[in-house]
């Protein structure tokens, strides 16, 4: 019960430090004057480090707040968890393909429900990730043992075959660096609030219904109202999106929010108008008025360069994006399949132009927002790759089209 109410403060005092003005900015100094349009509950954010891993993270943190928005109490679910079965499903995958596949530390929203169905879910308290003496997380060592021994096994080396126990040796490794878990999850047990579970049973407890989740995209390269898999190399469990034009994919999101459903929100994040420093994401009309200083040493998606622009301190007019010009980036790949993220909420800036509320994984300290940040509709309008979503949360014509029921 404490944890309980520990967990409910902090939630409390996060939403009050953040809007607890009439108008605020993204800064200090800053004439950027945001008014609130829609703040939804959210677990506190944690901090990726320097893994490849916000796949993970942002789609745990939509978990989160769902399970507040059906009425639940708060939890903090396992990332590494999620990870530790995903990094064995990519080696599968790499191996099948004969090695003409994408294998690493990224991943995709859609890899939440595949960990989930297989293999349940467990709170953090059950299963850190970090057994190989650090506070914070780091698999660069961990990485490269393991894309060593997939190199190795992908030539067959031992008759030309795989042996029965590549499986075993790779899961060894992983589980020598983010914890000994048993080969049957059933098996793996721990205490919530006075309750035995394994990670099956945990999974059942918080009353998430994976068929439920969906994800959305937008491009001309499919139909729309299709489904297609999303052609981006760390999508390794080839699932699939459904396709919207733009304008309805924008309103998808737009409505969500409004109706107090969040999202994970998937996106490209090297455009120069993006500053996780200054809490903003933009498309300034002309981007030239944008430099870029230094270099980022401190993460891992190497995105945290200082920007120096009047656009991060004044709003400036913002390229409004066509359906066109977001696909000729997609097929140029200047749009890439960056950052996984939480949208929890929409704000208006004094010209009246709409951001939604980005919750990000990079702790809380890099800017003045909590680490937080606003994205513009025309930045969410071209950089955005997909959504993971409640079905529940898009409006009635929009399944329909979709053929949703």
């Amino acid at each position: 019960m404490i944890q309980i109410i520990k967990w409910m403060v902090i939630l409390l005092l996060t939403t009050l430090s953040m809007f607890a003005q009439d108008t605020f900015s993204n800064k200090k100094g800053s004439q950027y004057k945001f008014t609130l349009l829609k703040d939804l509950e959210a677990t506190p954010i944690e901090n990726q480090n320097r893994t490849g891993t916000c796949w993970s993270f942002s789609a745990l943190s939509y978990m989160e707040s769902e399970i507040i928005r059906l009425g639940n109490k708060p939890v903090n679910l396992s990332e590494m968890y999620v990870v530790r079965n995903a990094y064995i499903g990519k080696a599968v995958n790499f191996l099948r393909m004969d090695g003409r596949f994408n294998f690493g530390q990224g991943g995709a929203f859609h890899d939440i429900p595949w960990v989930i169905r297989r293999y349940g879910i467990v709170p953090e308290s059950a299963y850190m990730g970090l057994n190989y003496g650090y506070d914070k997380h780091n698999h660069n060592e961990m990485e490269g043992a393991l894309e060593a021994m997939l190199k190795s096994f992908v030539k067959k080396p031992q008759n030309h075959k795989l042996t029965a126990n590549w499986k075993k040796a790779f899961t060894e490794v992983v589980d020598a660096y983010l914890g000994d878990l048993p080969d049957n999850v059933e098996e793996f047990t721990f205490d919530v609030d006075g309750v035995l579970y394994n990670p099956k049973s945990y999974a059942k407890h918080l009353g998430l219904n994976m068929d439920d989740y969906i994800s959305i995209t937008s491009y001309t390269h499919h139909p729309f109202y299709s489904k297609f898999v999303l052609e981006v190399p760390d999508n390794w469990a080839l699932q699939s999106s459904y396709n919207l034009p733009l304008d309805e994919f924008m309103e998808v999101m737009e409505h969500a929010i409004d109706k107090g459903y969040t999202f994970a929100w998937g996106a490209d994040v090297s455009e120069k108008g993006f500053s996780a420093k200054d809490a903003l994401a933009i498309v300034p009309a002309d981007p030239n008025t944008i430099q870029e200083k230094g270099k980022d040493k401190e993460f891992f998606s190497g995105v945290g360069k200082e920007k120096v622009s009047n656009a991060f301190v004044k709003p400036v007019k913002e390229r409004w994006v066509t359906q066109e010009e977001r696909q000729k980036a997609f097929d140029e790949q200047t749009t890439t399949d960056d950052h996984g993220m939480h949208v929890t909420g929409m704000v208006k800036d004094q010209n009246g132009t709409k951001y939604f509320i980005v919750k990000n994984s990079w702790g809380t300290k890099y800017n003045e927002r909590d680490g937080y940040f606003y994205a513009s509709f025309p930045y969410v309008r071209y950089k955005t790759m997909n959504i993971m979503i409640h079905k529940d949360a898009l409006s009635d014509s929009i399944k329909k089209k979709l053929g949703i029921k």
